[in-house]
């Protein structure tokens, strides 16, 4: 069973920065490709990033030059750093594992909230 455990979330005014990680065990690490997705109250969940193993990335529109995915293979580790944060960016952020060969192993964490207000 996969276990995904992300941190780093918390209260920022815009404009300022917030590195989100997110923890992976129970797996091999390599053999997923890992995501962010964010998600506000009566919204659907979004799609904010992704990242192949061997480090291909794509970004949404809304934080393309803002946020960026990477990940350390060696700690298991997926993170998402944003810069120029703005309120619209607040909601809970959750990591998200899919294997490249069985799609139907999806996980994922238990999200955590990121709020950007003055």
């Amino acid at each position: 069973q996969v276990q995904l455990v992300e941190s780093g979330g918390g209260l920022v005014q815009p404009g300022g920065s917030l590195r989100l990680s997110c923890a992976a065990s129970g797996t091999i690490f390599s053999l997923y490709v890992m995501a962010w997705y964010r998600q506000v109250p009566g919204k659907q969940r979004e799609l904010v990033a992704t990242i192949t193993s061997g480090g291909t990335t794509k970004h949404a529109d809304s934080v393309k030059g803002r946020f960026t995915i990477s990940r350390d293979n060696t700690k298991n580790t997926v993170y998402l750093q944003m810069t120029s944060l703005k309120p619209e960016d607040t909601a809970v952020y959750y990591c998200n594992s899919q294997h490249i060969t069985w799609p139907q192993l999806n996980y994922w964490g238990q999200g955590t909230q990121v709020t950007v207000s003055s």
